[in-house]
């Protein structure tokens, strides 16, 4: 179930930034994985964190998808491209620096699913000057990055 704090806080801000022409980018650590090979699929609970974020970000004018080229990645974006009919964009995880770069160029609202040791790149690559540290356990979190001339973040839970 969906908090209505979490979905009010999330359509304000988007709101809010919808206002100005930068781009929003909402950037997710993979759902939970079945199990600990170098490219698992989902588990159940992964499958179903995958449906509530397609949920919570339906309404979000979501215009690109780039996921890395793991299924678990590509498993966690595909409740919202196929409910969204968009397309995901494959980056490799190790290319952080290629992924900010487009990014910084993005006009829309932007997904990214990443891994918890690249997220923190990521953020750092966009502006985000605050330290990120994610645990092997965290995967509820959903990170908002407006990009402005100094970019700001907004870290939820889902």
């Amino acid at each position: 179930m969906l908090s209505p704090w979490l979905v009010a806080s999330l359509l304000l801000f988007v709101t809010i930034s919808g206002a100005s022409a930068q781009a929003t980018i909402f950037i997710v650590r993979h759902a939970e994985k079945a199990d600990a090979t170098k490219d698992p699929d989902l588990s159940p609970a992964g499958r179903a964190r995958a449906e509530t974020l397609a949920k919570v970000l339906k309404d979000a004018n979501i215009t690109a998808i780039y996921v890395t080229e793991f299924k678990r990645t590509q498993e966690t974006a595909a409740p919202l491209a196929h409910a969204l009919g968009i397309e995901v964009t494959m980056v490799p995880a190790a290319a952080t620096a290629d992924l900010a770069t487009k990014l910084k160029s993005a006009s829309g609202n932007v997904l990214v699913v990443g891994h918890g040791n690249t997220i923190p790149d990521l953020m750092k690559a966009l502006g985000i000057a605050a330290p990120l540290n994610l645990t092997d356990a965290e995967y509820d979190n959903l990170f908002i990055v407006v990009l402005e001339e100094k970019p700001r973040l907004l870290r939820l839970h889902f």
